[in-house]
This record gives structure tokens, sequence and C-alpha cells, in this order.
């Protein structure tokens, strides 16, 4: 057994799951806070949908730190390059992140002073939104591919990751989120604010399934996602599609946890999809997929992958044990006459 090319296929596997389990569950947190501020209609209306992700928003983004952390330590040069390329996106995420965190924290701990809930609704409006169009933008070009230098420096700035497939990708991944974070607020609330969230998901849906499937057809057409190593991220899309559908009649017949579940479902095939038509290659060059940084020239030495592997075997099951408790601990739908602590 080759522990050269084991580990690094491990890592990115490992990789794969983190941002799934990032996509999947701080999906509804993006979704929940664009809603609050579209479908709240008094400060206590949008207080409790702030609450319905209160117990779990911080966690959530444990799993974007922790796959940033993989990705550094176990593949450095992939890293590396990654951050340096896109580094404006990605200090415009942390901004958004940092402003909806302060939303989050100080909301509820100022009174009536009305300029300060009025920041704090615009920064979690900003912070919830511009994420997963980010995101969006980041994984089509990830899917397209970039100029890469002779030492696989990204040659695009940040300008040169804007085109029109792009931004449709951006855009898909926000209208997703909306519905993830719409079934959410469906599951987790009650009488009109569970209607609320139950009519604009119904609205949701038929909007964001164009343009995901305008997207993908024109990423069939443009990148070979869904066509490398043997059909295996299309075969990924298709089982994505069978959730969306599925959440849509779940929708329709009230059956709120396992529409929710299907959102989840279609968030995390699509991003098993993508990671799968990635493998092997990290950074795929738009100019010539043959020269792509591979996972095994970015990876770092074995000594240090077979370490992290057994802190991760040891430290894995504590960290989904937390997350499985906590969602049995917050189960219960949240109502107007409920304490509310944001």
């Amino acid at each position: 057994m080759d522990l050269a090319v084991v580990l690094p296929n491990i890592w990115f596997l490992l990789i794969t799951i983190l941002f799934t389990g990032f996509f999947i569950l701080e999906g509804y947190d993006f979704g929940v806070g664009v809603l609050s501020q579209a479908l709240g209609r008094n400060d206590l209306e949008k207080r409790l949908y702030f609450n319905t992700i209160g117990p779990f928003w911080d966690a959530n983004e444990v799993w974007l730190l922790t796959g940033g952390g993989a990705m550094f330590a176990a593949f450095p040069i992939w890293y590396g390059k990654l951050f340096s390329g896109y580094y404006i996106a990605f200090v415009l995420m942390l901004v958004a992140l940092i402003l909806r965190g302060v939303s989050f924290e100080f909301r509820g701990k100022l009174g009536d002073n009305r300029l300060w809930i009025r920041f704090c609704d615009f920064s979690m409006l900003i912070g919830s939104a511009l994420p997963p169009i980010l995101w969006g933008v980041a994984v089509a070009n990830f899917m397209t591919g970039a100029r890469l230098s002779e030492n696989k420096a990204l040659l695009d700035g940040f300008l040169g990751l804007l085109s029109p497939f792009t931004i449709l990708g951006g855009l898909m991944m926000f209208l997703l989120m909306l519905v993830h974070g719409s079934q959410f607020l469906v599951l987790k609330t009650e009488g009109g604010l569970r209607k609320s969230a139950q009519k604009i998901s119904t609205l949701l849906f038929p909007i964001s399934a164009v343009v995901t499937l305008v997207f993908a057809g024109w990423a069939f057409i443009k990148t070979d996602i869904f066509t490398n190593n043997y059909y295996v991220g299309a075969v990924l899309a298709v089982i994505a599609v069978v959730f969306y559908v599925a959440s849509f009649f779940l929708n329709r017949s009230n059956k709120d946890l396992l529409a929710f579940l299907s959102t989840s479902g279609t968030l995390g095939f699509l991003t098993l999809s993508v990671f799968a038509g990635m493998f092997p290659r990290a950074i795929i060059n738009s100019e010539d997929v043959t020269k792509s940084l591979f996972i095994y020239d970015a990876a770092s030495g074995i000594y240090t992958l077979k370490l992290m592997t057994y802190v991760a075997c040891f430290m894995l099951p504590f960290v989904l044990g937390y997350q499985v408790w906590s969602y049995i601990i917050f189960r219960k739908r949240l109502r107007k006459e409920d304490e509310l602590e944001y």
C-alpha cells in the first residue's frame, strides 16, 4: 500500500466531508438570516427567527474552520495557492461573517436602541446573503478551473473570478440556501410564522429549480466535473435533484423534518458532486487540465498525514456526538411565549 497515494486520498475525502457538512449546516443559517429580515414583521418575529438558529450557528461555522485547518495541514500548497489567489473574496466573506456574529451576540443587549437594532439587522442581512453568493462564485470557479503559472499560482485576480457562469453559480447557491433556510424555519416554528416560512419556501422552490438546472446544464457543457471519474459527479448531481423534488412534495405534505432532510441532501450531494468531479485535482488548470495542481503534489509529508489521521479518528466521534446532542436538546419548535436569548 502506497501511503503517498492513500493518505492524500483519505484527507481529500475528509475535507470533502467537512465542507459538505459546512454547506448543509451553515446553509440553513444563511437562509434563516436573510429570511428573518424578509419575513419578520416586527422585532419579536425577527428575534424568534434568530433564536431558531441561535443554539447552532457558531458550532456550524466550526465546520468551515476545521475544513480550512485540515486543508492547511494536509495540503499546504493547495491552501496557499487558493487563499492567495482568492484573497479579496475570502476577506469579504470573513467581514460578512464577523458582521453576522456581531448581530447575533449584541442585537438584544442594548434594549430599545433603534439605531443599534437597525445596524444589527443590516449586518445580519449582509452577513447572511454575501457568503452564499461568494461561495457559489468560488465553487463555480473550482469547476471551471483557473489559469495557473508554472509554479501553479493563480494568475487571475478577484475580477477574474467573475463571469456570467460564476455569477449564476452565486445566484444558485444563494437561492438553494434560502430554500434550505425556509425549510428549517418551517421545522422550528409554528402558527403564523410557520405558515409564512412554508409560503416563501413554496414560492422559492420553482425559482431555485430553474436557476439550478440552467447552471447544471451550462456546467455540463463548460466543465468536466460531471464526466470526470466515470460520471460519478453526474450520478451524485442526479441524486441531489431527486432530493430536491422530494423536498418540494414533502413540504406540501407538511412532513417538515423529512422536507428539511431532503434539502440537506440536495446541498450535500451537490457538494459531493463537485469534489468527486475535481478529484484528484486540487486546482484545475483551465488552459490544460493535465497541468492542474494534483492533491499528491500539494500534500504534506506522510508522517504529518499519518499523525493527522490518528487525531481525526480519535476526535471526530466526540465532535459529531456533540453536534447530534445539541440538535436533540434544542429540537422543539419556538413560540412567541418562549424566553428568547438573542
